[in-house]
């Protein structure tokens, strides 16, 4: 944190208009298991009177969430629109630090998107340097009282401003930009209103889901369930998936409502259910969304130039690309990537299996975004949820797709399997082996290291993952994790493709069993020892 205050250069930063001082937005998430990050008023006023003093050498204004509450994609909303610096989010979401790993600290650039790796290097860099910071323990910031706050600090601006702002206002602006609201309207209070149930998980989005789809758009209060940030997240991990999200699926499962869907503690990642629990796959949901851009106004008008997925992601995504004759990037995962991609225009839409999707409109994958998208696709097409997953099924044929996590490992362990895999796999040997798994044979058609050459700069990622791709377009793809706080991980993606439609009815467990089954078959260093969390069908 103490890098970005310091009274040192550390990169280009963009002046503000009125008094020549750089403007960062500053936002806490409901992102801890316990009350470390955000709790208590006492113990909230020392995190951010410890840090805010260090911020101030460089920072002339800073801009804080209403009770220190911004989700992630509206931090990404207000930097491009008022022209930030950056900004900088505390949460443990993926790249958990501190003593318990209950604690984080992430930086979006002025874009509004995550940092580049090049600028997270020179942050690093700098941290090294760093010989002593300043704190000011008597700040104190009502961090509940909207507008602007001024201290006489000793540093470089004078005044120090905070702004405290509304952290739903500025981003329900612009998805009004996007949307038609009455169409969704329509689709929610009419004679024949579609009725929701949408699970904030007690993160973040609680605001946003009552402001937005209760207050804006009509859906009853009780549509929105777990809507009050707690900084425990009410003893639930705020996970949108079948394993963590199950009051929404039990509640699904019952019949009485017609969609349903479930936010993570910062509200960038989203799941999708239809009536009777009817699970839409993350990269379903992508390649769905893809087929269907010309129900969103913001579409017809800007049209579309591109899509990105990340190379573990299905490849649902390319045959709606292919059928609409427009590009797919294959990016390493982290969203990073795709920033650089929408940057230079050629990307109008992106995901990953991890649940993430989002448009060019901003800068992070969006999940409230992603449940208007889909509401307005049902709104248009007078379709339940399912009837659409079914109808792009028949049209494109079924991915199915799991991936299993192999957690807790020994860095060194991690570093020894991923080393002989990809000895194994990249032997040209390995090229048109078969192997059977019941009555299904696998036939190799290529392996490959996967490394990513960006279209824009020309910059080389490598090792990002070992790829096995078959002769019926099924996938293995095996990566080193960097994004779990337990130990080192190793992700199993698993991807098998179903043309004919009397195979689309299967059992998505029986299928993940067998993809299984197939791997360790292909590389049986993984079935030594340990044994797989099941993470996505």
């Amino acid at each position: 944190m103490v890098d970005f205050g310091q009274p040192k250069p550390h990169g280009k930063n963009k002046k503000d208009g009125e008094r020549g001082g750089t403007v960062m937005i500053f936002n806490t998430l409901l992102e801890a298991v316990d009350a470390r990050i955000i709790s208590q008023d006492e113990q909230r006023h020392s995190l951010w009177m410890k840090m805010l003093p260090s911020l101030a050498f460089q920072i002339g204004r800073l801009i804080i969430g209403q009770n220190g509450i911004l989700s992630t994609p509206a931090v990404s909303c207000i930097i491009r629109k008022i022209k930030a610096a950056g900004g900088i989010i505390l949460t443990a979401s993926h790249c958990p630090g501190g003593p318990g790993g209950e604690f984080g600290v992430k930086f979006n650039v002025a874009n509004g998107g995550p940092a580049p790796d090049v600028v997270s290097d020179k942050i690093y860099q700098i941290s090294k340097t760093i010989e002593e910071y300043t704190i000011c323990p008597d700040l104190r910031i009502d961090l509940s009282r909207l507008g602007r706050q001024e201290f006489d600090l000793e540093n470089k601006f004078k005044p120090f401003r905070v702004e405290i702002v509304d952290p739903v206002d500025i981003y329900l602006n612009l998805l009004r930009t996007i949307f038609d609201f009455n169409a969704i309207k329509s689709l929610l209070t009419g004679p024949g209103q579609l009725k929701i149930r949408v699970d904030a998980m007690h993160g973040v989005m609680g605001p946003y889901v009552r402001k937005v789809l209760c207050d804006e758009l009509g859906a009853p209060a009780n549509s929105a369930i777990n809507c009050v940030p707690l900084e425990d997240f009410g003893g639930q991990h705020p996970d949108p998936n079948l394993t963590y999200a199950t009051t929404l699926l039990e509640a699904m499962k019952g019949g009485e409502y017609g969609f349903g869907a479930a936010f993570d503690a910062d509200g960038d990642r989203y799941m999708i259910l239809g009536q009777n629990g009817f699970f839409v796959s993350p990269s379903d949901s992508l390649a769905i969304i893809a087929a269907n851009l010309s129900c969103i106004p913001y579409f017809r008008q800007m049209g579309v130039r591109g899509f990105g997925r990340s190379m573990p992601t299905s490849t649902a995504l390319d045959r709606v690309a292919k059928s609409m004759k427009v590009p797919v990037y294959e990016t390493p995962a982290g969203w990073r990537f795709f920033s650089n991609l929408m940057d230079s225009g050629r990307c109008s839409l992106c995901g990953e299996e991890s649940f993430g999707t989002g448009s060019d409109h901003l800068r992070e994958k969006d999940g409230l975004w992603a449940v208007l998208v889909w509401l307005s696709i049902i709104a248009a097409r007078k379709q339940s949820v399912e009837e659409i997953v079914r109808d792009h099924w028949a049209k494109f044929g079924r991915h199915y797709y799991c991936r299993f996590d192999y957690e807790g490992l020994e860095p060194k362990t991690t570093y020894y399997i991923m080393r002989d895999l990809e000895a194994l796999l990249t032997d040209k040997s390995f090229i048109g082996q078969q192997f059977a798994v019941g009555s299904h044979v696998y036939s190799v058609a290529k392996t490959d290291s996967f490394e990513y050459v960006d279209p824009v700069d020309g910059t080389v990622t490598k090792k990002q993952g070992l790829r096995i791709i078959f002769s019926d377009a099924s996938r293995l793809i095996f990566r080193l994790s960097s994004s779990s706080g337990v130990r080192a991980t190793i992700r199993l993606y698993a991807e098998s493709y179903e043309r004919d439609p009397s195979g689309h009815d299967q059992e998505p467990q029986g299928i993940s069993s067998r993809l299984l089954q197939q791997s360790v078959a292909a590389a049986p260093y993984l079935g030594q020892g340990v044994s797989p969390h099941h993470c996505a069908s």
